[in-house]
């Protein structure tokens, strides 16, 4: 265990935060967990809980596991990942899973261990890695937007093509997170904008033929319109039901909470324990846990910018904010949701929410984010001498001048 703890490295205070925030979610998935066992009469309590513990304790391995690999490695990985994740992500698509009707063909079995594994949340990092590679490698030279179209936005749309059908949001999540990294990597604004304007002609295509020829291939464009109908006044039935709950659990919940253990939403919200765990936590811990709880992400979310801008290479700074910041962005998504600042989404609360392989996921990130901050940044040359990598000012990233 000293042998362990001595090989740790990386940034202290994420290690320190997401320890805080993996500890912490014991405390509210035990307690939304009984919606499970009493309502839905799924498992035990107990059970729950100890699978949650489960998971955090590989996903705690797999951040250990994945700091120790040098940042340039990733590089080499994201290209041999890329062809994986999108043939994974054309097997989980033609599975052709439904649910009342609309695409749900999200996740894929794993065989002999009886788990789920959402392909999309794989994709998601593996992208942002080969993003963060290709501005790497352009980044001294002049690059014209028809050049980049095969090596850069045919692998990402080909991602985000095979993503939407099932999971509007993860999508959009993608797209945005893809448009940020490349405007801070300082891809060119004109064609960030050409880019920008395709997504939405062919979000808006991709609609009207679902609508026009529901019967073409399954999809959630109807589920997507009545949770926007939804947001914005509109009658659904599942979604106002979710967020008529979450209102009232955060109403009742008041400054401190009604206690660990004692909300009584997480009785009647079907995803107490995963989408709407945020407003159970207020319920409980009232505007005070909920607002730590806020806290902790921002701190995250600072610390990952630290980490980026005292990189010195190019690629170690773009690669972790590519891999980091989705992780804060999803977290805000998911507590805007409970608060109805956003229509109902399906994200989870990164770290807090139970759940299975997107935990894993969200650990790889951080695992990345924490190779980025181990302080030796020497690359092993042919003759075997260790020279020091510094491509650029460390600012220039955050500032988007590459």
């Amino acid at each position: 265990m000293r042998n362990l703890v001595k090989n740790i490295k990386g940034d202290k205070a994420i290690w320190a935060v997401v320890a805080l925030l993996a500890l912490f979610s014991f405390l509210p998935v035990y307690s939304a967990s009984s919606n499970l066992v009493y309502v839905v009469g799924n498992g035990t309590t107990t059970g729950h809980l100890f699978k949650h513990a489960l998971l955090l304790v590989l996903g705690f391995g797999i951040i250990y596991g994945i700091h120790r690999i040098p940042t340039h490695y990733f590089k080499g990985l994201s290209l041999i990942a890329m062809p994986v994740v999108i043939v994974l992500l054309a097997f989980t698509l033609a599975q052709g899973t439904t649910i009342g009707g609309a695409n749900a063909s999200r996740w894929i079995s794993v065989p002999f261990v009886g788990i789920s594994f959402q392909t999309s949340n794989l994709a998601a990092v593996v992208l942002m890695i080969y993003v963060a590679r290709y501005l790497t490698k352009i980044k001294d030279r002049t690059i014209g937007f028809k050049e980049s179209i095969l090596p850069l936005w045919l692998p990402v749309f080909l991602v985000l093509v095979l993503i939407l059908p099932a999971n509007f949001s993860t999508a959009a999540i993608i797209f945005s997170m893809v448009l940020l990294l490349c405007f801070l990597g300082g891809y060119p604004i004109k064609y960030l904008l050409s880019i920008i304007g395709t997504g939405l002609l062919g979000l808006t295509l991709f609609i009207v033929v679902a609508k026009a020829a529901p019967e073409l291939f399954n999809n959630r464009v109807d589920t997507w319109e009545r949770r926007v109908e939804s947001f914005f006044g509109g009658e659904d039935a599942e979604a106002g039901y979710q967020i008529e709950k979450a209102k009232i659990a955060i109403a009742t919940g008041g400054l401190v909470g009604k206690g660990a253990g004692k909300s009584v939403q997480k009785n009647f919200l079907p995803q107490s324990s995963s989408d709407f765990i945020y407003a159970i936590i207020i319920e409980e811990y009232g505007l005070v846990g909920g607002f730590a709880l806020m806290f902790f992400y921002l701190l995250l979310l600072f610390r990952i910018v630290v980490v980026a801008n005292a990189n010195p290479t190019i690629f170690g700074k773009l690669l972790a904010l590519g891999v980091g910041l989705p992780i804060v962005f999803q977290a805000m998504i998911n507590m805007a949701v409970a608060v109805e600042l956003f229509p109902v989404t399906g994200q989870t609360l990164p770290l807090i929410s139970s759940g299975g392989t997107s935990s894993w996921m969200t650990c790889m990130a951080i695992g990345i984010v924490l190779s980025a901050s181990v302080k030796d940044f020497s690359v092993t040359s042919v003759g075997g001498k260790k020279s020091k990598v510094s491509d650029s000012n460390p600012l220039e990233v955050l500032s988007g001048q590459v």
